[in-house]
């Protein structure tokens, strides 16, 4: 009897070993979409895509000059027409980590980076919802269709990092106002100090700290009009006015030392002043593509108008219920829609924010319309397989933490990207610039040139430039238009657009060559000018020079 029993122990003790062990092989849904936007940006035509943005070119070259000076400019090294003029380097962290890369990896390196801090941001945020209690399938949809609206933004650019900061900043905040008052001694609470060192770090990676400061400003707003609407005839009112002061107090001494975090960059309260210029300037805000409305023509866009969709019946389904909205629901939704409507470059961070906040209210919704379903068609067991199934693989999902899938698909592309791009002799990466996109020929031609003199080149091919030609060619303009300024760029746009006195910016700033696309205003009027001719072409852009002037 007594060995039978023990038997028996050790059978029953057997499976229970293997599915503990077995649960950590299987991948949850949250590691499927990491793995899945991994894979598709570092080994698809999407990593070129990835760098269809030529600014990262200046970025690369900006980390590398810091690497080889030990020092971080504050004098622009890349144009020719503003040579000695003060230029903020605000994003170097992200500068210095690029360029390392791009030495070490060339831009598989710069696609490495990026690709898994897109892939983190959105399956962190699929993980996010099921937490908040977002039905599985309603979550996946969200997810995926956020993920195709913000597709319009998927760059090799510091903004992805600071959708993650985003994610993060809203995660803290949402999850330590919806403890407060349930458990006081809650220790997400104290992730609220983290804030402050944490924009020790968005402030020196990219300008979207800014966010930071706008969703701690919605929670504090939260946190003191609870306060202020809560009467003292019942205890526990008196209790929950009492900690929402607290955290009235806590957020407003987080705000003002995030806010003194800011100041540790390079160029100190300056930045800030620079910032708020920038983005006052209602000039640049008007001709600067990424600040202009959505053109909702677009695939990205359409599917961000469906997330607006979407957000009105969330709402409205949540009213119905007589649902009480917190404050801060409000005005993060609110935030949401106008940031991703006043301009194109908010669509990311506002699908971001806008799933993460109507996602538990569809959920509800949704279940509503299931069970009615179910009631009208007398449901049978079988019509209520689907369901059942999906709220199985919700508590599944939620169960499976070891996430070694992404761990192993990191190693892998970091062993592929450190290897030329190569997995044994089979080539995966061969991340490049569009030579569609970029002019790759005529840049070329000038390399074999060995052409000196400052390169005149539309705004968004000057990054691309800097890339290939500097130190030894510097560029006329570029797409740093915080540097450049209002005035400069009046003329330069007067210039492409071939309006009378375009000729004004050639003589003010000389150059000794022209390269713009092949059919271009610019380029038909610079070919019936005496003083232009034609030295080369492709099907991307032409290259002009003075007629007067040696070719090189």
């Amino acid at each position: 009897m007594t060995v039978s029993s023990k038997s028996s122990g050790k059978e029953n003790l057997l499976p229970t070993l293997i599915h503990k062990y077995v649960r950590w092989l299987i991948p949850s849904i949250g590691d499927l979409i990491f793995i899945a936007l991994l894979g598709l940006l570092a080994f698809t035509t999407l990593s070129v895509r990835l760098l269809g943005d030529a600014g990262i070119g200046w970025h690369i070259r900006t980390g590398q000059l810091i690497l080889a000076t030990h020092a971080i400019p504050h004098l622009d090294p890349f144009s020719s027409t503003m040579a000695g003029h003060p230029w903020f380097a605000w994003e170097w962290i992200y500068d210095v980590l690029v360029g390392w890369l791009d030495r070490v990896a060339g831009l598989n390196g710069v696609v490495f980076f990026t690709a898994p801090i897109i892939a983190l941001t959105f399956s962190w945020t699929f993980r996010l919802l099921l937490r908040r209690g977002t039905n599985f399938l309603v979550a996946l949809a969200l997810v995926l269709l956020a993920a195709s609206a913000s597709m319009i933004h998927f760059l090799a650019r510091p903004h992805v990092v600071s959708w993650l900061f985003t994610v993060l900043w809203f995660w803290v905040l949402e999850s330590s106002e919806r403890k407060a008052n349930d458990s006081p001694a809650d220790g997400r609470r104290l992730f609220l100090w983290l804030l402050p060192p944490l924009m020790l770090v968005w402030v020196n990676v990219h300008g979207g700290f800014l966010l930071g400061f706008v969703l701690l400003g919605i929670y504090w707003l939260s946190a003191a009009w609870q306060w202020f609407r809560l009467k003292e005839d019942r205890f526990e009112d008196v209790l929950q006015k009492i900690r929402a002061g607290k955290r009235t107090r806590d957020l407003a001494v987080i705000g003002i030392l995030s806010a003194l975090a800011t100041l540790a960059n390079p160029y100190g309260w300056r930045l800030h002043v620079h910032i708020s210029r920038y983005l006052s300037n209602r000039f640049l805000m008007d001709h600067i593509d990424e600040f202009q409305s959505p053109n909702f023509h677009g695939v990205a866009q359409r599917c961000f108008a469906v997330l607006l969709l979407l957000t009105f019946v969330a709402l409205a389904a949540k009213r119905r219920e007589a649902g009480e909205f917190r404050a801060s629901e409000v005005l993060v939704v609110m935030f949401a829609v106008y940031s991703g409507l006043y301009a194109s470059r908010n669509i990311p961070v506002s699908s971001l924010l806008l799933i993460l906040m109507i996602g538990p209210w569809l959920s509800d919704t949704t279940q509503e319309l299931a069970e009615l379903f179910a009631r009208r068609r007398s449901a049978s067991r079988s019509q209520s397989i689907p369901q059942h199934f999906f709220q199985r693989m919700q508590v599944i999902e939620s169960s499976l933490h070891a996430h070694l899938w992404p761990i192993a698909g990191i190693v892998l592309t970091c062993w592929i990207t450190f290897h030329g791009g190569k997995l044994g002799v089979t080539p995966l990466m061969d991340a490049h610039f569009d030579g569609k996109r970029f002019p790759a020929g005529a840049v070329s031609c000038l390399e074999t040139k060995h052409g000196q003199g400052p390169v005149f080149a539309p705004d968004y091919w000057g990054g691309y430039l800097i890339y290939r030609l500097y130190p030894r060619v510097k560029v006329a303009v570029d797409d740093r238009h915080d540097f450049y300024g209002e005035a400069f760029l009046k003329s330069y746009l007067k210039m492409m657009h071939a309006e009378p006195g375009w000729q004004d910016f050639l003589e003010q700033y000389p150059v000794r060559y022209v390269v713009i696309p092949k059919d271009s205003a610019l380029a038909n009027v610079l070919a019936e000018t005496p003083s232009w001719q034609l030295l080369n072409g492709d099907d991307a852009a032409v290259i002009f020079v003075p007629a007067r002037s040696p070719i090189y």
